[in-house]
């Protein structure tokens, strides 16, 4: 990649506690959630399309299991007496904490775009890694606050740390696909490594220390015709298959080419088992924390979809083809696309500060 363009590098030249539950009514509405140990509760009106209403409960952070917990922003039942006033403090106080999480991640980001970043358009390759490292992140605080796994898929965190580690074997080794500005010269190398250790330690928690609260029952992607709990399979290989196929060439390695590209194309289809388990979950609610760390990653794919739409033909062939790089702006468009619902219903839940209820009847089971 010339060192001139929008992704070159410089001076480098291309190709050299308990868990919630939940029921549903027979009406078809969601069921009562309740957390141990005091919390607030909340009770939705139901969703536009004949969704019943559903009551839920929240504690300070984070959510409950089976797809409760503490609501998207959120509000208060009526507790006999306090009325209005109280309802809409505990309203402002949750969606205070949904304004101080992002605001905090979106500070952090004035901080290295300014003094740890060249202010190259490539910037954006960076941003979308800090993203997913702070997805990752929420992901544990999550995780270690509420002592439970509960909503979260083993099979999606699988992907993604084939997807780190493929990434870092590639970039570790050679400059072809590191951002153009500063922030490729060691900071985007050490956000990938803290998002891969990030990544371990949830899986870790979820398969061993806290595996008693782990919804294998909803986990359910894939699961044809091969063990419990592999289903990623069937996304893993025959992605590896296409990007052996159609790589670019920046690296003139290989292995570094393809580990790139691979991880490149798998992490569009990463998050579809994790979406796949919203849908399976008959109460359709996602966690505060849960939801945080969906978007994150969304908001990542979308800063980098941003960047491949002007800089794709930079992903060329040996021979020159631009293929590579319309095959990976095709694949971040579909993750984009598939996760449309969820976008909508996720700032549809931010801006009536109510609980991010998924719809399981249309839009995303759909297209899962």
């Amino acid at each position: 990649m010339s060192s001139t363009g929008p992704y070159g590098r410089h001076g480098y030249t291309a190709n050299p506690a308990a868990t919630g539950t939940g029921s549903a009514p027979n009406s078809g509405g969601y069921g009562g959630y309740a957390q141990p140990g005091g919390g607030y509760s909340y009770t939705a009106p139901s969703p536009t399309g004949g969704y019943a209403q559903a009551t839920y409960a929240s504690g300070p952070m984070g959510g409950g299991g089976g797809g409760g917990g503490m609501p998207m922003g959120g509000g208060v039942q009526d507790d006999g007496g306090k009325g209005f006033a109280g309802k809409k403090s505990m309203a402002v106080k949750n969606l205070n904490q949904n304004v101080l999480l992002w605001a905090g991640f979106f500070a952090a980001s004035l901080f290295v775009y300014f003094v740890l970043s060249g202010g190259d358009f490539s910037f954006l390759m960076t941003y979308g890694a800090m993203s997913r490292m702070f997805g990752f992140g929420v992901l544990n605080v999550k995780i270690v606050s509420r002592k439970r796994v509960t909503g979260v898929s083993v099979k999606t965190l699988q992907l993604y740390i084939i997807v780190f580690i493929c990434r870092l074997s590639s970039i570790v080794r050679h400059e072809g696909y590191l951002p153009y500005d500063k922030s490729g010269d060691w900071l985007y190398h050490l956000i990938e490594f803290f998002a891969l250790g990030f990544t371990c330690n949830a899986l870790y928690m979820t398969m061993g220390k806290y595996n008693d609260s782990y919804q294998k029952e909803f986990d359910k992607f894939g699961e044809m015709a091969v063990p419990s709990g592999t289903g990623a399979i069937y996304l893993a290989v025959p992605i590896a298959i296409i990007a052996m196929l159609i790589h670019p060439n920046l690296n003139s390695d290989f292995l570094s080419d393809f580990s790139w590209t691979y991880a490149m194309y798998l992490e569009s289809a990463a998050l579809i088992p994790q979406l796949f388990m919203f849908q399976k979950q008959k109460s359709g609610v996602v966690e505060l924390l849960i939801a945080h760390f969906v978007f994150a990653l969304g908001f990542g794919r979308l800063l980098e979809f941003a960047f491949w739409m002007f800089s794709y033909h930079e992903l060329t062939t040996g021979s020159g083809s631009r293929l590579p790089g319309y095959v990976a702006v095709l694949s971040i468009f579909c993750q984009l696309l598939l996760m449309l619902d969820f976008f909508y219903f996720y700032f549809l839940a931010l801006k009536n500060h109510t609980p991010l209820v998924l719809p399981s009847h249309n839009g995303m089971s759909n297209m899962v």
